[in-house]
């Protein structure tokens, strides 16, 4: 039979920004007790996602943001939903081309990442905002 684990943690996120979920994600494997398996995490917003992500240099996540806001300008006016504000729709489309939901190996009672990786919740919106992550664990 098949062992499930599942929680709900909440991430306070700050202006456009990239926060560091690795070890929360990496607590809720070790109470789990699931040895081999899968996690799966699902953000429960449309204008965050989630990333797998470089962890040891920061300019990374900052080069990432700097060519989002290039490739999706705040306040575009092809744009016609606005009604929270210029990073309305951008926070959107963001969230849309990335990605709200991830799977990660579990191996040993811990998460399979490679040397590099981290995990993270962007953030494309220029408020702070608490964002809701559903973690599903499967041996």
């Amino acid at each position: 039979m098949s062992e499930l684990y599942q929680t709900e943690i909440t991430i306070a996120t700050g202006e456009r920004c990239s926060v560091d979920i690795t070890e929360r994600v990496a607590t809720a494997v070790r109470e789990s007790g699931v040895r081999q398996g899968l996690v799966h995490l699902f953000l429960k917003h449309t204008s965050a996602s989630l990333m797998l992500c470089e962890n040891a240099d920061p300019d990374v996540r900052r080069d990432l943001e700097a060519f989002f806001q290039r490739l999706i300008p705040d306040g575009d006016p092809l744009f016609e939903h606005r009604s929270e504000g210029p990073d309305d729709m951008s926070a959107h489309v963001r969230s849309v081309i990335t990605h709200n939901d991830l799977t990660i190996p579990v191996r040993d009672g811990r998460l399979a990442l490679g040397t590099w990786q981290g995990v993270y919740v962007w953030e494309h919106r220029f408020r702070r905002t608490d964002r809701e992550l559903v973690i599903t664990i499967r041996d």
